[in-house]
């Protein structure tokens, strides 16, 4: 929610064609050791990878953050972390803020936090600076303060994925994105994506946007008061398919709306996620296609990296031995961009996927 492809090429930079080849062979195989989980250097002041993590979820009412909550024991043991029982902040930013204090109070040496809102997360890892504890944080960056690594994917590339499969399968007509937290940068991200895609590639198409807010009851109503007013719209793009999913197929139901592809009058959905509940709508025809984000590989990679930060262990921007790429954001901060497919009817059965290995 708030992701397999390959890393997103707009953001390489290429090396000029006219540096000596042993030199800018030296460079790209010294990038690959420092990113490919090696450290970049080794600091002091970590605790050598040793005492208690905590880890703080945003809510548990979506199956995305339920299979991440599953995930974080088994990824504990596999990564040899000692970590202390998720919490669970309930969709509250301010009761994250104190969750993350009452952590640090119970003695822990790091911390992985998915952050409800990117600006307000501050006031959280300014509290773990002081106390020397790293900080990880998993699916949102924040806007600002200091963790040791963000583990997200591309989120402009999931609006992307959602614009240019609505593009190619729709063409024309209205579309709506039900859009996630604007205060949360994976909302902003999507959001900003699939508007500038439609835009630039399939100016046909006409955008109607139903702010959500992560919620699954706003998220209804809005749109069964869109569809009372636009009876003609053609596709929807579900920037979270864990609390969206449901309520969307059921309003859609119970306006006679719900259409398997393929049929006449059937309305193109594309989500965001890759839980079983979604493959199950693919395989239905209820829904077209989903961008699947890695829970297990959030869980795991948090994991891995505050133990490094721990370890006082850094890295560097460039590829990983994991698949994906740790790029530096605008603020300084890195963020290994995990890889996230787009999963469709040709492809919902593939083992790999992880939504596929849970239930």
């Amino acid at each position: 929610m708030r992701g397999s492809t390959a890393w997103n090429g707009r953001h390489h930079r290429r090396t000029s064609s006219r540096a000596p080849r042993a030199t800018a062979a030296a460079a790209v195989a010294a990038l690959a050791l420092t990113a490919c989980g090696s450290t970049a250097d080794t600091g002091a002041g970590g605790t050598g990878g040793t005492g208690k993590v905590g880890v703080i979820l945003p809510l548990l009412t979506s199956p995305f953050w339920q299979s991440y909550n599953d995930y974080v024991p088994r990824m504990a043991k596999s990564e040899g972390v000692d970590a202390l029982k998720t919490v669970n902040s309930g969709s509250d930013p301010a009761q994250q803020i104190t969750d993350i204090g009452n952590q640090l109070n119970q003695g822990v040496k790091g911390l992985v936090v998915a952050p409800l809102d990117s600006a307000a997360i501050e006031a959280g890892l300014k509290q773990a600076a002081r106390k020397g504890v790293p900080v990880v944080a998993v699916d949102v960056a924040p806007d600002r303060g200091e963790v040791a690594m963000v583990v997200r994917a591309d989120n402009a590339a999931y609006g992307e994925k959602a614009c240019a499969y609505l593009g190619e399968h729709v063409g024309s007509g209205e579309v709506v994105q039900v859009m996630g937290d604007l205060a949360s940068v994976n909302g902003r991200d999507r959001s900003e994506a699939f508007r500038a895609c439609v835009k630039k590639d399939f100016p046909e198409l006409k955008v109607l946007e139903i702010p959500a807010k992560w919620e699954s009851d706003t998220a209804a109503a809005k749109l069964d008061t869109l569809l009372n007013a636009h009876p003609g719209i053609k596709g929807i793009y579900l920037q979270a398919g864990g609390v969206y999913l449901a309520p969307t197929l059921q309003t859609l139901k119970s306006k006679g709306l719900l259409k398997k592809a393929g049929t006449a009058g059937h309305i193109a959905i594309v989500s965001n996620d890759g839980i079983p509940q979604e493959f199950d709508a693919i395989r239905r025809g209820e829904v077209d296609a989903t961008v699947s984000q890695p829970a297990d590989a959030y869980a795991r990679y948090g994991l891995h990296y505050v133990k490094a930060a721990m370890e006082g262990r850094t890295f560097r921007p460039g590829p990983t031995d994991h698949h994906s790429t740790i790029v530096r954001l605008p603020g300084g901060i890195l963020e290994d961009q995990l890889p996230a497919p787009l999963v469709t009817r040709d492809n919902v059965d593939d083992p790999a996927l992880w939504g596929n290995t849970v239930g």
